[in-house]
């Protein structure tokens, strides 16, 4: 399945542009988010309206278009997407590709792109065959363009032979293996996410305002690049993503059991926000208002479940923490690095006025041996995304 996977499908100028309709309805069904980009070739075959209709998102095709960059500019565009699809791929689409030009939308997205590509083409058989669509393909498989097909067959022109592009549901079969084989394929990484609930009484508990959303995220990007990945959440306000192993906990006791009967692995992304304390002796029943005034709560420590992991005889290889600080953010995120031992502090400001806490953005600072790299504000799948893809250099 394909939950929470994105992906930029671009259809070329051919007869067989319309099968990218279905493909788009095939993909949608398997839960991934399609942006369809047309050239302007695309456009004589099938429409952006239609191609925009069935993906439930806005369909691009023009490269100046002032609203499209406005909107999401084209190098964003580019590096949104956990895949890029090129079904059809017609020969000129292939040359391009092959020579690096960049003269419409579609091409400068494949310039400007740093996911990973699939090439779907299609075109005549005498093109397919000829010695110069052969040595673009060299080229692009040279690069480290996927393809999937093309098939042989009748064809529209009225010949037979290679050429024909793949069944949507083989170009589907081809992404899933994409995805699910991608650089961390093999690896296994825990990722902890979301808040604890440390209970008072039956009724009532501490905890904090994390949504579970980064964590989630990050889930999900670690599994879009192959990894398996199993995910220890706490009761987040956001589900879990699709594809990973959830185990679900409520106290940071429960996570820290939880964590550590997950290892070994290959590495560990510490996202939750797991309460310092917890209370003493929590009652069995509710504690009710009486004469004998507030109630005085007796709290202990809970474990420190990024410290115990980095020192654990089945230590992670990569070890990330996550320091969410009000003040002094890099002195004390980087106090925190040397003090639990870990590889990477992902420092962020959770200050009221910075909306990162329970919000959609956020603004990271990571900090490793070598010193501190602040990134941008970022939608926080983004920051999943540039996160998974620095785990998977320091893993491979």
């Amino acid at each position: 399945m394909l939950h929470g996977k994105r992906i930029t499908l671009i259809i070329t100028g051919g007869i067989a542009a319309y099968k990218a309709l279905d493909l788009i309805r095939r993909l949608k069904v398997r839960g991934a988010a399609v942006t369809p980009v047309l050239t302007r070739a695309a456009g004589e075959f099938i429409t952006p309206l239609s191609a925009s209709a069935l993906a439930g998102e806005k369909a691009y095709s023009h490269l100046f278009d002032l609203t499209d960059e406005a909107e999401m500019g084209h190098s964003e565009l580019s590096r949104a997407a956990d895949l890029i699809v090129v079904a059809p791929a017609t020969a000129d689409t292939m040359a391009k590709m092959a020579q690096g030009r960049a003269d419409d939308l579609a091409s400068t997205l494949l310039l400007a792109t740093d996911a990973r590509v699939l090439v779907a083409p299609s075109m005549n058989v005498r093109m397919w065959e000829h010695p110069a669509t052969q040595r673009n393909l060299a080229t692009l498989r040279a690069d480290g363009i996927a393809f999937v097909g093309p098939g042989e067959g009748d064809m529209a022109c009225g010949e037979y032979g290679p050429g024909r592009m793949s069944d949507p549901l083989e170009i589907v079969a081809a992404v899933e293996d994409m995805l699910r084989n991608g650089p961390l394929r093999g690896k296994r990484i825990v990722v902890t996410s979301g808040p604890t609930h440390e209970p008072i009484d039956p009724v009532r508990y501490i905890a904090n305002r994390s949504s579970g959303t980064q964590g989630t995220a990050i889930a999900s990007a670690l599994a879009g690049l192959g990894a398996d990945v199993v995910f220890v959440t706490g009761p987040a306000d956001v589900p879990p993503p699709g594809g990973v192993e959830v185990v679900r906990v409520t106290t940071a006791a429960e996570m820290h059991q939880a964590t550590r009967a997950a290892l070994p692995a290959d590495a560990m992304v510490a996202a939750a926000a797991v309460a310092d304390w917890r209370v003493a002796k929590a009652t069995d029943s509710k504690i009710k208002k009486g004469a004998g005034g507030v109630p005085t709560l007796s709290l202990s420590e809970n474990p420190d479940i990024l410290a115990d992991v980095s020192a654990h005889a089945d230590r992670p290889r990569l070890v990330v923490g996550f320091a969410a600080e009000t003040d002094d953010l890099i002195a004390n995120a980087t106090a925190k690095r040397d003090r639990k031992g870990c590889d990477w502090i992902v420092a962020n400001d959770v200050s009221p006025a910075t909306g990162i806490m329970g919000g959609t953005e956020n603004a990271v600072t990571v900090i490793d041996a070598k010193g501190a790299e602040a990134w941008p504000r970022l939608d926080k799948d983004k920051v999943a995304r540039r996160l998974a893809d620095r785990i998977a250099k320091a893993l491979t």
